[in-house]
C-alpha cells in the first residue's frame, strides 16, 4: 500500500480518525471478561453474561443501524449512536458496584457502538463506490493499527485501572463523533453532489423489511456462517483469557497476543494478497478460506495448551480474520445497491447472534472443564461455519438483487475518482 500522506485528503482523515477510534476501542474490549472475573472477583458465567447481555445490544444495534440509514440519514445516525457511547463509557466507572446496573450500561454501550456500525460501512461502499473493495480492507488495516496501539496499552493500563481504560474509550468514541459531524457536515454542505444518502429529509420507503428478507440468498448462509464464525471466535474472551489468568501469567501476556493481532493484519497484508490472488479470487471463497483459518486455529489451542502454542493460534486466527472481515461489506454492497445498509446490518446483527451465544456457554464450560472442551467446541462451530459459507458460495452466485427490490446504485452518490491503489483489489 501507498504511505498514508499519498491518499487522498478525503481518505487520509477518515483512516486516522478510524485509527484513533480503533484504538480506543480496543483498551477496553479485551479487557471485559478480566475486569468481571478480577476486579469484580465474578465467575466465568457472570463474565459471560455480561457479554451476552453487550452482544445482544449489539445485535440489535446493528438491526437499527441498518433500517434507519435512510431513513433518519447517515451524520445523525452516527454521530448521535457514537455520542450516547461515550456517554454510557463515561458512566461505567461511576457504577462499579452496582451489578444490575452495569449489565444494564454495557447492554447499552453495546447498542449504542453497533448502531454505527453498519451505516460506517455503508457510507463507504456509496461514498467510494469504484474502490468500495480496496477501501474495506485499507480501513480495515488502518482500524487494526489502532488496536496494535490500543492493546499494546491495554494489559499496563489494566495493572493501573480497568476505569481508565472505559474513559478513555469514551474519550475517542467522542472524538470520532466529533469528526463524523464536521466531516459529513461538509458533504452534506452541497447536497446536490452529495446524494440522497448524506440528506436529512427521508427518502421514498422503498422494499419493506420482509421483502428484503425473501432475497435470502445476498445474507442467509453468509450471516449463519458469520454466526458460527463469531460464536467460536468467543474462546479468546472466554478461554484464553481466563487460562491465561489462571496458569498464573500477567495480564499484559493477553494484551501482546492483540497486539500481535493488530500488527499481522498491517504486516501480513502481502501473504493475505497472495492468498487472494492465488486461492480466493472471490469475497465468497475468502469467507470460507477464513473459516479454515479460524479451524486451524482453534485445533492448535486444543492440542498445544501454552503460551507458544496460543502465540501460533493468534497468527492462523488472524488469517482468518484479515480474510472476512473486508469480504462481507464489499459482497453486500457489491450485489444489494441500494439496500446495502439493511442488509449489513441484517449481517451483523446474526454475526452478533454468535457473539451473545458463545461467551455464556464457553464461560460456563471453562468453569467445569478447563480450556480444552471450550477449544473443541469453537473448531466444531468453524466447522459449521465453512459448510455455511460453502453454501452461500453455491447459492449466491452471480446473484444480484434486482433493482424492483431497491438494488440499483444509489441515485446521486458521490464516488471517489483518483484510485485509492496502484492495482485494482484482488477482492
Amino acid at each position: 500500500m501507498k504511505l498514508l500522506s499519498q491518499y487522498p485528503k478525503e481518505v487520509k482523515a477518515f483512516l486516522v480518525a478510524s485509527l484513533v477510534a480503533s484504538a480506543g476501542g480496543s483498551l477496553m474490549w479485551p479487557l471485559t471478561t478480566m475486569y468481571v472475573f478480577d476486579e469484580l472477583n465474578r465467575s466465568m458465567q457472570d463474565a459471560g453474561l455480561v457479554i451476552l447481555i453487550q452482544s445482544l445490544g449489539g445485535i440489535i444495534g446493528q438491526l437499527l443501524g441498518g433500517a434507519l440509514y435512510h431513513k433518519v440519514g447517515v451524520k445523525r445516525l452516527i454521530v448521535g449512536s457514537l455520542l450516547l457511547n461515550a456517554l454510557g463509557l463515561f458512566s461505567l466507572p461511576l457504577i462499579n458496584g452496582y451489578w444490575s446496573l452495569l449489565i444494564v450500561t454495557m447492554g447499552l454501550v453495546g447498542l449504542f457502538n453497533a448502531v454505527s456500525m453498519p451505516a460506517i460501512q455503508a457510507f463507504i461502499g456509496f461514498r467510494f463506490a469504484d474502490r468500495r473493495g480496496e477501501l474495506f480492507n485499507v480501513v480495515y488495516v488502518a482500524n487494526n493499527i489502532g488496536v496494535a496501539l490500543g492493546t499494546a496499552m491495554s494489559g499496563f493500563l489494566a495493572e493501573i485501572s480497568y476505569h481508565l481504560s472505559f474513559v478513555l474509550n469514551g474519550v475517542t468514541s467522542f472524538g470520532f463523533a466529533v469528526f463524523f459531524l464536521i466531516y459529513l457536515t461538509k458533504l452534506d454542505a452541497p447536497k446536490e453532489a452529495a446524494g440522497p444518502a448524506l440528506r436529512k429529509t427521508p427518502l421514498s420507503a422503498g422494499p419493506g423489511a420482509w421483502a428484503l428478507l425473501s432475497h435470502t440468498r445476498i445474507y442467509l448462509y453468509m450471516g449463519l456462517g458469520s454466526l458460527f464464525l463469531w460464536f467460536g471466535n468467543s474462546i479468546w474472551n472466554t478461554g484464553v483469557s481466563p487460562f491465561i489468568i489462571s496458569e498464573g501469567m500477567s495480564k499484559a501476556a493477553y494484551g501482546y497476543l492483540w497486539t500481535l493481532n493488530g500488527i499481522l493484519i498491517f504486516a501480513a497484508q502481502p501473504l493475505v494478497g497472495l492468498i487472494r490472488r492465488w486461492l480466493a479470487r472471490t469475497e465468497s471463497s475468502q469467507m470460507t478460506a477464513s473459516a479454515l483459518f479460524y479451524l486451524a486455529a482453534y485445533v492448535v489451542i486444543a492440542l498445544m495448551q501454552s503460551y507458544p502454542g496460543l502465540v501460533l493460534a493468534m497468527v492462523l486466527a488472524t488469517l482468518g480474520e484479515m480474510l472476512i472481515s473486508p469480504a462481507i461489506p464489499a459482497f453486500i454492497s457489491e450485489r444489494a445497491g441500494r439496500s446495502a445498509p439493511f442488509y449489513i446490518g441484517v449481517a451483523g446483527g446474526m454475526g452478533a447472534a454468535g457473539r451473545v451465544l458463545g461467551p455464556y456457554f464457553m464461560g460456563t464450560m471453562f468453569d467445569s472443564g478447563g480450556l480444552t472442551p471450550v477449544a473443541w467446541l469453537a473448531a466444531a462451530t468453524a466447522v459449521l461455519s465453512c459448510i455455511a459459507f460453502v453454501v452461500h458460495a453455491r447459492m449466491s452466485h452471480h446473484f444480484t438483487l434486482p433493482e424492483d427490490a431497491g438494488g440499483a446504485p444509489p441515485l446521486g452518490g458521490t464516488v471517489l475518482q483518483k484510485p485509492l491503489l496502484d492495482k485494482p483489489s484482488e477482492s
